[in-house]
């Protein structure tokens, strides 16, 4: 079967940090752009952060940027989101998903697939 796994979510103290991870199975990440997501509850998805095939280019929400880091380990066929300083509003599900071109940050998400089952980060004291 072809897809993600996400995990590492938890919950965590505002200020905190997690480090997300997203494991292929049954196909190599080495020719995909990788993309993690977010949905929080009565929230549309958005795009939180992707990084190119090569891992040369990368690209993060507005509202993540200096906070979280995406990289990849094509090895490993896995692909990262270090989290820190997390607020209340990063709870959400966080998914990953693979495309086969540049990075969409944008809706609609269409193009991406894949899509694994999500893995919850909650932030809350």
């Amino acid at each position: 079967q072809l897809q993600f796994a996400e995990s590492g979510g938890g919950l965590v103290q505002p200020g905190g940090s997690l480090r997300l991870s997203c494991a292929a199975s049954g196909f190599t990440l080495d020719y995909s752009a990788i993309g993690w997501f977010r949905q929080a509850p009565g929230k549309g998805r958005e795009a939180v952060s992707c990084i190119s095939s090569s891992g040369g280019s990368t690209n993060y929400a507005d509202s993540v940027k200096g906070r979280f880091t995406i990289a990849r380990d094509n090895a490993k066929n896995t692909v990262y989101l270090q989290m820190n300083s997390l607020k209340p509003e990063d709870t959400a599900i966080y998914y990953c998903a693979a495309i086969p071109s540049m990075c969409i940050m944008y809706p609609p998400f269409y193009k991406y697939d894949y899509w694994g089952q999500g893995t919850q980060v909650t932030v809350s004291s």
